[in-house]
C-alpha cells in the first residue's frame, strides 16, 4: 500500500513539475497594425494562455514588413499574416489566383528561408476589394476594374502606405487594367480611407473583404474581372524552434482558424470599430460562444 501511495505521489509531483515547465514556457504574439489583427492575435494569446503558456503580447507592430523583420529576428514567435500580402511583399512571387498555389508558394519560401512555419489558413480570405460610392458607380456605370480604368484618370485614390508599391497595388492596378488616378492619398489608418470616400475627398479606395464598412456604407465593391488580386487567406505564422520545443500550438492555434471566415470577422471589427470594444473582449468573448475558451 505504501508503495501504491509512493507511486501516486510521486507521479502527482511529475505532472506538476511537467505543468509547471509547461506553463513557464513564454510566446511572443505579435500583430500588424489594425483592428483585424489585434483581434486575431489576441485569440491566438487567450487560447496559449488557456493551454497553460505564458503569452507576452507584441500587439501593434506596424506594417508587413516590421511584422516579418520582428519575427524572422525573434522578437515575436507569432503573429496572423496573409497569403497573398506574404507572396507580393516578402516572397515577391508572381501573382496567382489559385490559392493552394499561393499557400504553397509561400509555405516553402518562409520554411526555406527564414525557418518559419505557416500553419493551416483559416477560413478568412481577406482579398482586396476596390471600392467606390454607388454614385460614382452610377454615374460612370461602373461594375468591374476594366470600367474603371476607362475613367481612372479623372479620379482620386486613397489607399495604405504600402498600396503605391505593391505587384497587386498600383503597379498591378497599371500593369493588368491600364488604370492610372488623378491622384493617390496615402491614409495611415483603413477607417480614415472610408470617412475621405464618403466626404468625396477621394473618389476610391482599397478596401479589404472584411471591412465591417462594406455592406454598412453606401459603397460598391468592384469585380476583379481579370484576376489581378491573389487570394488572401490568414494563418499563423509561427518560428519553427517554438513549435518543435511545444508541438501542440500547431494544434492549439489551427483549432481557432476552423471557427472563422469573412461574415464572422465582418461582425467582430465591427464590434471594435464601431461598438468600442476592446479587442481582447471580443476575441474572449468569440472563443468562448465557439467552445474555444471556458
Amino acid at each position: 500500500m505504501k508503495k501504491v501511495i509512493k507511486g501516486i505521489l510521486a507521479a502527482g509531483i511529475l505532472a506538476a513539475t511537467l505543468h509547471s515547465a509547461h506553463a513557464a514556457d513564454t510566446i511572443k504574439v505579435g500583430s500588424k497594425n489594425f483592428t483585424e489583427q489585434y483581434i486575431l492575435a489576441e485569440m491566438y494569446a487567450a487560447v496559449l494562455e488557456n493551454a497553460g503558456f505564458t503569452v507576452e503580447r507584441k500587439i501593434n507592430l506596424g506594417g508587413t514588413l516590421i511584422a516579418h523583420q520582428a519575427l524572422v529576428t525573434g522578437e515575436i514567435d507569432l503573429y496572423p499574416e496573409y497569403t497573398g500580402t506574404a507572396l507580393s511583399a516578402v516572397v515577391k512571387g508572381e501573382m496567382s489566383t489559385d490559392a493552394d498555389k499561393v499557400y504553397n508558394e509561400v509555405k516553402d519560401f518562409y520554411a526555406r528561408e527564414f525557418k518559419l512555419t505557416w500553419l493551416k489558413p483559416t477560413g478568412i480570405n481577406n482579398g482586396y476589394v476596390i471600392v467606390v460610392r454607388a454614385a460614382t458607380a452610377k454615374e460612370n456605370n461602373l461594375k468591374t476594374l476594366s470600367d474603371l480604368a476607362k475613367v481612372s484618370k479623372t479620379l482620386v485614390f486613397g489607399g495604405g502606405a504600402e498600396f503605391p508599391d505593391r505587384k497587386d497595388g498600383l503597379p498591378g492596378l497599371k500593369r493588368v487594367y491600364d488604370a492610372e488616378f488623378k491622384e493617390f492619398k496615402q491614409f495611415a489608418k483603413l477607417g480614415l480611407r472610408y470617412d475621405a470616400l464618403a466626404q468625396s475627398d477621394i473618389d476610391v479606395a482599397n478596401g479589404a473583404a472584411t471591412d465591417w464598412q462594406i455592406g454598412a456604407k453606401d459603397l460598391v465593391g468592384l469585380a476583379d474581372d481579370k484576376g489581378l488580386f491573389p487570394p488572401y487567406y490568414v494563418a499563423p505564422i509561427v518560428r519553427q524552434p517554438i513549435l518543435e520545443a511545444n508541438p501542440k500550438v500547431a494544434e492549439i492555434l489551427e483549432a481557432v482558424g476552423g471557427h472563422l471566415d469573412n461574415e464572422k470577422m465582418r461582425v467582430l471589427n465591427a464590434k471594435v470599430e464601431v461598438d468600442h470594444e476592446e479587442a481582447k473582449d471580443v476575441a474572449a468573448e468569440f472563443l468562448k460562444a465557439e467552445g474555444l475558451l471556458p
